[in-house]
């Protein structure tokens, strides 16, 4: 048994090895500049839905490879049977998918905003957008999240705005039901 006094007790994770934190020999793991998002400054740009074309097409053809492989093998071939042919359909299958799924982004986030603001009816301080997927299809729809512009904010609304039109799907709006209070800047609801 170690006595507490000759340091037989140790936290977890001290041990003999363990070197002083900040040493100049010390290794540590740190993000690539590009994808540091700490020192970024400016607009979020979403990336275009319709990059989901370039694999579909890819699909495509080596689809259209399988198949053409399969017939020009013919019935007797050993290395291209049926499978190879399947495996055609199924990626061809896939690839249109991809294809059909990959609509054009045409609203960004700021748009959106401004038909959130329009269909609220309040004017808005905060504001959030997310950028969802909805359907079979893929359809790209933001999604958001307004509070009214008074300290605290009376009123909230969730709008889903379509992505690729600007057309406004939904929205709900209702009194916030949250409790701002120990937030605000020394002023009540009622002032």
């Amino acid at each position: 048994m170690g006595d507490d006094a000759e340091g037989g007790d140790q936290e977890l994770g001290a041990g003999a090895g363990d070197t002083a934190a900040g040493s100049e020999d010390e290794i540590r793991d740190t993000l690539p500049q590009d994808l540091d998002v700490s020192g970024y400054v400016g607009a979020v740009t979403f990336p275009d839905n319709s990059r989901r074309r370039i694999p579909g097409y890819l699909y495509l053809a080596i689809a259209a490879a399988c198949v053409a492989g399969w017939a020009a093998a013919g019935e007797g071939a050993v290395l291209v049977n049926e499978g190879v042919l399947i495996a055609g359909l199924v990626l061809g299958a896939f690839g249109l998918y991809s294809v059909a799924a990959g609509g054009h982004l045409g609203v960004d986030a700021t748009e959106a905003l401004v038909e959130a603001t329009r269909e609220v009816g309040f004017a808005v301080g905060h504001a959030s957008a997310a950028l969802s997927w909805r359907g079979l299809r893929s359809r790209p729809t933001w999604r958001i999240l307004v509070y009214s512009a008074e300290e605290p904010p009376r009123q909230r609304g969730l709008v889903l705005v379509d992505g690729v039109d600007g057309t406004v799907l939904q929205h709900f709006v209702e009194d916030n039901p949250e409790d701002w209070s120990e937030y605000s800047t020394g002023k009540t609801a009622g002032q």
